[in-house]
């Protein structure tokens, strides 16, 4: 019988605000049944709403018992990939959500920490896509709409899960969204495809994280 690989889940979220795609569904969907280093890839989409969200995200982890989850979102106006490092257990939310909430000022887990940081060698990750020749950066703040809901969640769901590694990525508009919005930056599909690839394989492959300066002065 054949043994079955481990593992790697990729999230992504449904269009919102008036978008007609999300560029990190496009994108995760596309490596759908993938390998990477060893790893077969799995895709869940997720609904651009607060709670909802996390209910399928609980689901899909516990289809596919990942040995590590990389949740991507749109982050229109960014020009890079943006690894996150820290996720906060507020919602804030600017805009509502797809089911019309817009809670403010709201713990994610009523009891939970106040944050969370990424377990994934982000610091190797980034220095990878540098070398790749892919606009990339450490992000301080996933923001507090249904990304970092997600990203706090994903945390909280598996700080007691032994041996699961998880984070956060947001990606720019796709060139086919950027038109819509001036001057607004993007990035091209196969290039995202690409940095997704390659962060997956570094987050897989590499045990202790790089000591490189990568923080912000504001």
């Amino acid at each position: 019988m054949t043994k079955r690989l481990p593992c790697v889940l990729l999230t992504g979220f449904d269009p919102f605000d008036g978008e007609p795609l999300n560029p990190s569904w496009e994108t995760v969907h596309a490596l759908h049944g993938a390998r990477i280093a060893g790893h077969r890839v799995a895709a869940a989409q997720l609904p651009t709403e607060f709670g909802r969200s996390l209910v399928e995200l609980r689901r899909a982890i516990a289809a596919h018992r990942p040995a590590l989850v990389l949740a991507v979102g749109q982050a229109g106006g960014r020009s890079r990939i943006s690894i996150e490092r820290v996720a906060i257990n507020v919602d804030d939310a600017r805009i509502p959500d797809n089911a019309g909430l817009q809670p403010v000022d709201r713990p994610i887990v009523a009891d939970g920490p106040t944050a969370y940081f990424s377990t994934l060698p982000i610091k190797a990750m980034l220095a990878a896509l540098q070398r790749a020749g892919i606009p990339a950066e450490i992000s301080q703040t996933a923001g507090t709409y249904v990304c970092n809901h997600v990203f706090y969640g994903l945390m909280h769901q598996t700080a007691r899960r032994r041996g699961v590694r998880a984070g956060f990525v947001h990606i720019p508009y796709l060139p086919e969204q950027a038109v819509r919005h001036r001057d607004a930056p993007s990035m091209a599909r196969e290039d995202v495809l690409r940095a997704l690839r390659l962060l997956v394989r570094v987050a897989l492959t590499t045990r202790e994280d790089a000591r490189i300066a990568a923080g912000a002065t504001a």
